[in-house]
Order: C-alpha cells, then sequence, then structure tokens
C-alpha cells in the first residue's frame, strides 16, 4: 500500500492501545490525573469489572471550562511545555495521551469545577463525537465518567476476563496507588459497595497501619522500618529473612512516587538479601526511593512502569549497600535503627578468635572441629548474679532433645537452634577473616583460556581492574578470547569458566555483579555448616551460654546462613495465658 496520513480516529485507537489495555489501565490513567491535580480525597466507582462503569472523583484542583475540550485533545496537557521538561518530570503523566485515548474506546463524560467558577461545566464524547461544555453542579475539583469500555472495537473486548479478574486488577491498581499516596485518601467501590476504604495517613502509625491493610498485618510486624538520605534517599519496609515468600508478589518498588517494575532495582534488593535468604525463596518490601528527577527518565515506556536511571550503577549501589547494612543488624537485641542517614556499624566480636587459613578448608575444619568450644574461645560466661546484667537472649537452663538450648530471659523463655545459631556465628567469622586477609589469590601455572563474545570481551577488559580488586587477574587476548591468569585461592577448586562467563552476563545486564563474592561466601557457608555443632551434642551450661552472647555479638544472628530461624521467645503474657493465670 501507498504511504498515507492514518485518519485521526485510528491513531487514536492505536494510542489507546498502547495506553488502555483492560479496565484497571483506565482507572490508572485517571486517578493519575487526579493526584497530579493535587487531590486529597478520590473516590472510585465500577461496575462489571470496569467495563460498564469507571468512574472518578477527586477534590483536586479542577479544570476551567474553556480547557475542557481542549484536555481531550490528543498530546493536549499542563504538566510539561517544553521539550527541556521532560528531563525533570515530577507529574505522574505528562504526555496528554490519557483521556483521548480513552475517549476513543469508550462514552465518555468529563464534569469539573475550579475554585473561581461559581458553578461547574461538563462536555460529553459520545461515538467521537465531542459536545460543547454545559453547566453542571460540582464541586471543587473532578470527576471522570467512562462507560462501555471497547464497545467500538469488538476485537479488543475479546480479551478482557470476567469481571471478577477484571476488578481484581482495578484493586490492586488503586492499592499500589494508595502505597505511592500516604496524604490521598482512597474509596473504591464495586457495584456500589465500598471494597477499599484507605483514610489518609499523616504520621508514621498511619502509614504503618495502610501498609498493613494493603499488604498484610503479619507483613508490618514481620519487617523493619529503614530510611537512609544522602544525595540519594530510600526508605520502606523491608521483610525479615525468616518472613520470606514462595513468590515474588510482594515486592513494591516507588521511584519519585511512581510505581515501577526496575530489573536493576530488583537485582540490587535481591543481592542485599543474598546472606540470609534460603534458596528459592524471595523477600518482602515496599520500597521508595526518591533522587533528583533529572538522573531519572521515566519516558521510556508506553505505560510508564519501566524508567532508566542516568546513573544506574550508584543507584544499584546504593539500594544494595542500604539494605545489606540494615539486614547485618538482624541479631538478638539490635533495635530497629530508621532516621535520616543511619548507619549500621559492624559489631566487634569480643574474646580469642582462632585463625583460619582459608585457602586450606581442611586446616580450617579442624581448627572449627570441637564446634562452640572452638567458636567461643576465651569467652567465660560471668554469673547473673554477679554480674548483674540483662542478656537479650537470657542464661541456659539446659537442652531439649539434643537440639535446642533452653534459656530464662527477663520476659520469657528463649529456644535456640544450636546447630543453626552456631552455624551463623562461625559463617561471620570467617568472612572476617576471609576480609581480614583480603583476597589470597593463587597464580595459575597455566592460564585459563575462555572463548566470549565479542561485547563481553570488551566488557572484560574494560572492568579490568574491578577483576583485580577480587583477585581476578584477566587479560583479553583476541576479539573474543580471555586469559585468566589468577583467581583467589578459596576459589581454585571451582568452575572459573562458568564463574567468569556469569559475572559478564550479568555486567552486561546490570552493570554490576557479585557472583565471585557469592562463590566465595557459598564456599565458607558450607564450611561453617559442615563444622557447626551437630544435634545430640551434649553441651555445658558454661557452653550454652558462651553460644548466647556471640549470638548477641553476632551480625544477622535472628537466621542461619540457610533463611532459617534460629531462636524464638515465649513471653511471660503467653505464659501466663497458656496456663489461664489471672483468670
Amino acid at each position: 500500500m501507498p504511504i498515507r496520513v492514518l485518519a485521526p480516529e485510528l491513531v487514536s485507537q492505536i494510542a489507546a492501545g498502547e495506553v488502555i489495555e483492560r479496565p484497571a489501565s483506565v482507572v490508572k490513567e485517571l486517578v493519575e490525573n487526579a493526584l497530579d491535580a493535587g487531590a486529597r480525597r478520590i473516590e472510585i466507582d465500577v461496575e462489571k469489572g470496569g467495563v460498564a462503569l469507571c468512574r472518578v472523583r477527586d477534590n483536586g484542583s479542577g479544570i476551567a471550562r474553556d480547557e475542557l475540550a481542549l484536555a481531550l485533545e490528543r498530546h493536549a496537557t499542563s504538566k510539561i511545555s517544553a521539550l527541556g521538561d521532560l528531563e525533570h518530570v515530577v507529574s505522574l503523566g505528562f504526555r496528554g495521551e490519557a483521556l483521548p485515548s480513552i475517549a476513543s474506546v469508550s462514552r465518555l463524560s468529563l464534569t469539573s469545577r475550579v475554585a473561581s467558577a461559581e458553578h461547574g461545566w461538563s462536555v460529553r464524547v459520545q461515538d467521537g463525537a465531542q459536545g460543547d461544555p454545559v453547566p453542571a453542579p460540582h464541586a471543587v475539583g473532578t470527576t471522570v465518567e467512562v462507560r462501555d469500555l471497547f464497545f467500538n472495537v469488538p476485537p479488543r473486548r475479546k480479551f478482557v476476563r470476567s469481571e471478577a479478574t477484571e476488578f481484581q486488577h482495578v484493586r490492586r491498581f488503586v492499592e499500589r496507588l494508595g502505597l505511592s499516596r500516604f496524604g490521598v485518601a482512597f474509596q473504591l467501590n464495586n457495584a456500589g459497595r465500598s471494597v477499599l476504604a484507605l483514610p489518609a495517613a499523616h504520621d508514621r502509625v498511619a502509614s504503618g497501619k495502610r501498609v498493613a491493610e494493603i499488604c498484610g498485618a503479619d507483613f508490618v510486624a514481620q519487617s523493619l522500618s529503614i530510611e537512609r538520605t544522602s544525595n540519594i534517599s530510600l526508605r520502606g519496609w523491608i521483610g525479615l529473612p525468616t518472613a520470606s515468600r514462595a513468590q515474588p508478589d510482594l515486592q513494591y518498588w516507588f521511584v519519585n512516587g511512581r510505581f515501577v517494575r526496575d530489573r536493576q532495582l530488583h537485582n540490587a534488593a535481591r543481592l542485599g538479601y543474598r546472606d540470609v535468604l534460603y534458596h528459592g525463596r524471595h523477600p518482602a518490601y515496599v520500597l521508595y526511593l526518591e533522587l533528583d528527577p533529572a538522573q531519572v527518565d521515566v519516558n521510556a515506556h508506553p505505560a510508564k512502569l519501566e524508567l532508566r536511571f542516568r546513573d544506574g550503577r550508584t543507584v544499584h549501589d546504593f539500594v544494595f549497600r542500604t539494605l545489606e547494612e540494615a539486614l547485618r543488624d538482624t541479631r538478638p537485641g539490635s533495635t530497629e535503627t530508621a532516621g535520616p542517614g543511619y548507619r549500621h556499624t559492624l559489631t566487634a566480636v569480643a574474646g580469642a578468635t582462632p585463625r583460619l587459613d582459608l585457602q586450606e578448608p581442611g586446616q580450617a575444619s579442624a581448627d572449627l572441629r570441637n564446634g562452640v568450644q572452638a567458636a567461643t574461645s576465651g569467652v567465660r560466661e560471668p554469673p547473673a548474679a554477679a554480674a548483674g546484667e540483662e542478656f537479650p537472649l537470657g542464661f541456659a537452663l539446659g537442652q531439649i532433645h539434643g537440639i535446642y538450648i533452653l534459656a530464662q530471659a527477663s520476659d520469657g523463655l528463649v529456644l535456640v537452634d544450636m546447630h543453626a545459631a552456631h552455624e551463623r556465628v562461625t559463617y561471620e567469622r570467617l568472612k572476617r577473616l576471609a576480609a581480614a586477609n583480603s583476597v589470597a589469590p593463587q597464580r595459575l601455572l597455566v592460564p585459563l583460556t575462555i572463548e566470549v563474545p565479542g561485547a563481553e570481551a570488551e566488557i572484560a577488559e574494560s572492568n579490568r581492574d574491578a577483576f583485580a580488586r577480587l583477585g581476578v587477574e584477566i587479560d583479553r587476548m583476541g576479539p573474543g578470547v580471555l586469559a585468566v591468569r589468577q583467581v583467589p585461592s578459596l576459589l581454585a577448586q571451582t568452575d572459573i569458566t562458568a564463574l567468569i562467563r556469569d559475572v559478564l552476563v550479568d555486567l552486561r545486564e546490570h552493570g554490576v555483579s557479585a557472583r565471585i563474592e557469592d562463590a566465595g561466601e557459598r564456599l565458607m557457608a558450607t564450611l561453617a555448616c559442615r563444622t557447626a555443632v551437630r544435634a545430640n551434642r551434649s553441651l555445658t551450661i558454661a557452653e550454652m551460654n558462651a553460644l548466647l552472647r556471640e549470638m548477641e555479638r553476632t551480625d544477622r544472628a535472628d537466621q542461619c546462613n540457610h533463611g532459617r530461624p534460629t531462636w524464638a521467645r515465649i513471653s511471660l503474657g503467653e505464659l501466663d495465658r497458656l496456663f489461664l493465670r489471672g483468670r
């Protein structure tokens, strides 16, 4: 066919296909417009999953009579005015396509009033024809009513699912928007029945209640509240490792108030949990990243669900380090640390520490063969009465079935899985020893040759210094040939070829990689597991108390290397309820 200019109605429906996938997309676009208009209360009504009706009312600034018709024109917006504005977008919408795209595939009415007007004005779009504005009673704000979605696009209507399925999509969109704006009240009604009511949250407690309403009370109860601020700000809630999930279904990222799905951010969060999460499990979190809008390109996806960072590596490292430091403090007696510019500090372990040569795992195993005695050498437990101190894990009373330590604390009883606890204590000690010895390199007698695609060879060459800091000496021998001349002695027995390939894939996809550190930590975790005290090992009271004190000083001691909990508390109140005391 010859080249021709498409008809305006066809152009509008093509744009609608990019923006309006289902009824939930209509709700998303309309509510985002309301938020950009400064609304503090938004009410959403849907019928038949949103196909029959989607109505959004807000108390925002409203639209003047002279601008109502213009609001329904393509690429007409008050949010940007010049190309330079795209470099620092602060609004949720900015392209001016939502209303005309929705109007092209539905029957739409737009009613609005500004504060300076005596009454509101309404305009309708019926079968593609736009009427003139007419007076209408309305409070300050805007109401957009969308009926018979996709009535004129039968193929699109066939892809709409059941009413229940479409409404669940609408609810999830409203929940995400509710998580993005705590100061705004949201009301969602389905067929005239209230389904979700989120009052405005203006303080930390109220915000936590809203998160609990959307994500579940268990998530809030088993999460840490974090906040860290520099030139980038990260705040929110991160689930404890012991509250991980089978699916990544409770992971919310908001960048400058916008819900996004970003691979770099998800990868950074995964790395932050790498040392405390069981294989195959997924962390839960609700996180808010704030940075200069000029450092983010939000004009990268038709639905604005993806974005690009100007300096993705810096953002990735900031998120990863923040989560790693916050999770480091998950140990008995640690208190939640939250506040601007917080810093978690590594707690030094008291007492003599046996020196382990990580280049010789067999020798390390021999040094730790005595289990708790080796892990707590030089630690002498003071009697509770003489010391007059209170410890989070209390003092040991004895062993249960050769597996658990039973201890008495000031507020109840504590149960400790002695193998899991000692495994974490030993693992953290091995990591400190490895860090103190840096990365002891081992020179290969014969360089290892690896063939890779040319693009990955260039990545390896440009990251040669980064490899060297990890103990890997790598050279580019040809367009697609690498030579590995030196590796960390800790990884001498691993598959170096596969490891280097995986690192290069990570660098290509995410700009960063932690594969080499992961490989070393896996080896140390295995060593710690094999040398930790086993079940049915009889321990003295002094040995049990020594292990409890080590746990209180060890980072991440709330869970073992596999992500299992190491201890649990039964409060006096729970014991009283169990035995009906006071009734």
